[in-house]
């Protein structure tokens, strides 16, 4: 996996390749959902940005996440009302998640057979895809030790 500076450096280049402005503002969002190994809420984010930039409202950080989500650099878990940082940006993937209930942690995954059988089921009954999510929740190998 790339490090956190391989990564902003490569989100900062495709945001430039792609002619939208990657903002200091962004840039925080988008390095504190890297630097976490579990999704954060919005309000979260907004408390630990406020720790360095005091003057953080909500509608900043929603701003952030917009566009963060709307160029594929962020992916919103919708059960949990969270976001997790996408580490292979700039291609608009199907995407799975296994979500552990009890630590929290999130495992993207990307199964083409699902994707497959998804989108032939789809299309069996007249309906096209247009994005796919799927989230999985349970326990993590960790947490399952644990029990």
């Amino acid at each position: 996996m790339k490090s956190i500076p391989a990564l902003m450096e490569q989100a900062s280049e495709f945001c430039e390749q792609k002619g939208v402005r990657f903002t200091p503002l962004r840039a925080k969002v988008y390095q504190l959902l890297l630097s976490k190994s579990r999704p954060m809420g919005a309000y979260e984010l907004l408390d630990v940005l406020r720790e360095t930039e005091a003057s953080a409202k909500p509608a900043t950080v929603y701003r952030a996440l917009d566009f963060l989500l709307d160029h594929d650099l962020i992916h919103k878990l919708e059960s949990t009302n969270s976001f997790v940082a996408c580490h292979h940006f700039g291609c608009s993937h199907p995407v799975q998640f296994l979500i552990c209930d009890s630590c929290g942690d999130v495992a993207e995954i990307q199964s083409e057979g699902i994707e497959d059988k998804l989108n032939s089921q789809a299309r069996d009954r007249g309906f096209q895809i247009s994005k796919q999510t799927i989230e999985a929740h349970g326990l993590c190998a960790q947490c399952l030790e644990e029990e």
